[in-house]
C-alpha cells in the first residue's frame, strides 16, 4: 500500500453553486467567529483561554461538508471551526464560551471542551491527543452497530507524537474501522515548529506503518481538502478501514489569545496572511472563474458577520449557571 499520494490542485468548475456558497459560508463564519472571540477574550469578558483556528477554515469546511450529523468528529483544544462546520448553533456556541447556562454545555465546558452531541460533535479536548481513541471507540460503536456512519479525529502535527495516535491506528487498521486520522499540520506545535521534534517531514509517512493509505493534501486550499476527504470518508463508509489525511496550513495566530509568539517572526506570519490566506484564496479562485459574483461573496460575509454579532448579543444578555448546579450533569 502507498504510504502516501499527493493530491492535485482540483478543476473547480464542475462544483455545484450551493456547495461553493457553502464553502464560503462555512469559512467566513469560522472566520468573524474567532476574531469576536479574540475581540471579546482580550475585553474581559471570556473566562478561560481560547484557541483560535483562523488560517485553518479550508480544512474543516471541505472535510465537514461530506459528513452528515450521524457521522461523528472529535476536536482539539482549538476546536471552535470544527463545530462550527460540523452545524452547531453559533448562538449556543458563544453562550458556552461565554460560560453562560444556555451555553450547548450549560456553560462547563467552555472553549476548550466544547461539544455538541446533537450534530454529531463529540467533543474538543484539552488533553493533546486526546481525540484518537475517543473518535476510534465511535467508530467500533458504529461498525458493530451495523451503520455506514463515520468518524473523523483532528489533530495537530504536535499531537501526531503522542502514544494515543499508535493506540488508535493500530487498533483502527487492525478492525478495519471507519475512521479518518485528519492531521491539521499548522507547522507549530505550540512554541515548536514541528520539524524539531518529528522525525519525518511528511506526517502522513507514519500511516504505511498501519496499513492505511496516508494523503497529503494543501490544507488552505478548500478544493483540495474536500476531494481528498471525499475519497477517504467513502472509502471508510464502504467498510475498507480508516486512512490518514495530512493537511499542511499554518496558525495564522498565536497558540493562544496573547501568546507573544517569540518563536516566530512577524513578517512570516504577515507572508502568510497575504499569499496564503484559505479565504482569499477561495475568492481569487471562484472570481476568476466567474463561478461567483462579488455581490454574491460579499452577502455571504454580511450575513455571516451579522450572524455571529447576534450570538455575541445573545450570549451577553445570558444567565451563568446557578452555583448549585456544579455537581449535575456528571457521570460521577
Amino acid at each position: 500500500m502507498s504510504a502516501k499520494k499527493k493530491q492535485e490542485r482540483t478543476d473547480i468548475s464542475s462544483y455545484p453553486e450551493e456547495l461553493l456558497k457553502k464553502f464560503y459560508e462555512t469559512m467566513s463564519k469560522i472566520r468573524f467567529f474567532e476574531m469576536k472571540v479574540e475581540e471579546k477574550f482580550l475585553a474581559g469578558e471570556i473566562p478561560g483561554f481560547v484557541h483560535l483556528y483562523i488560517g485553518e477554515e479550508a480544512i474543516a469546511a471541505g472535510v465537514m461538508a461530506h459528513l452528515s450529523k450521524d457521522d461523528y468528529i472529535q476536536s482539539t483544544h482549538r476546536g471552535h471551526g470544527h463545530t462550527i462546520a460540523k452545524g452547531a448553533d453559533l448562538k449556543k456556541m458563544m453562550a458556552e464560551i461565554f460560560g453562560k447556562r444556555s451555553g450547548c454545555c450549560k456553560g462547563k465546558g467552555g472553549s476548550m471542551h466544547i461539544a455538541d452531541f446533537s450534530v454529531g460533535m463529540l467533543g474538543a479536548n484539552g488533553v493533546v491527543g486526546g481525540g484518537y481513541t475517543l473518535a476510534t471507540g465511535a467508530a467500533l460503536a458504529l461498525k458493530m452497530q451495523g451503520k455506514d456512519n463515520v468518524a473523523v479525529v483532528f489533530f495537530g502535527d504536535g499531537a501526531s507524537n503522542r502514544g494515543t495516535f499508535h493506540e488508535a491506528a493500530n487498533m483502527a487498521a487492525v478492525w478495519k474501522l471507519p475512521v479518518i486520522f485528519v492531521c491539521e499540520n499548522n507547522q507549530y506545535a505550540s512554541t515548536t515548529p514541528y520539524l524539531t521534534t518529528t522525525s519525518v517531514k511528511d506526517i502522513a509517512d507514519r500511516a504505511a506503518g498501519y496499513g492505511m493509505p496516508g494523503v497529503i493534501v494543501d490544507g488552505n486550499d478548500v478544493f483540495a481538502v474536500h476531494e481528498a476527504a471525499g475519497k477517504l470518508v467513502e472509502r471508510a463508509r464502504n467498510g475498507e478501514g480508516p486512512a490518514f489525511l495530512e493537511c499542511k496550513t499554518y496558525r495564522i495566530k498565536g497558540h493562544y489569545v496573547g501568546d507573544p509568539e517569540k518563536y516566530r517572526t512577524r513578517e512570516e506570519v504577515q507572508k502568510v496572511c497575504q499569499s496564503d490566506d484559505p479565504l482569499d484564496r477561495f475568492r481569487c479562485a471562484v472570481s476568476e472563474k466567474g463561478l461567483l459574483t462579488e455581490k454574491e461573496l460579499d452577502g455571504i460575509i454580511a450575513r455571516s458577520r451579522q450572524e455571529v454579532e447576534e450570538a455575541v448579543s445573545y450570549a451577553q444578555n445570558e444567565p451563568e449557571p446557578e452555583p448549585s448546579e456544579l455537581f449535575s450533569d456528571v457521570y460521577a
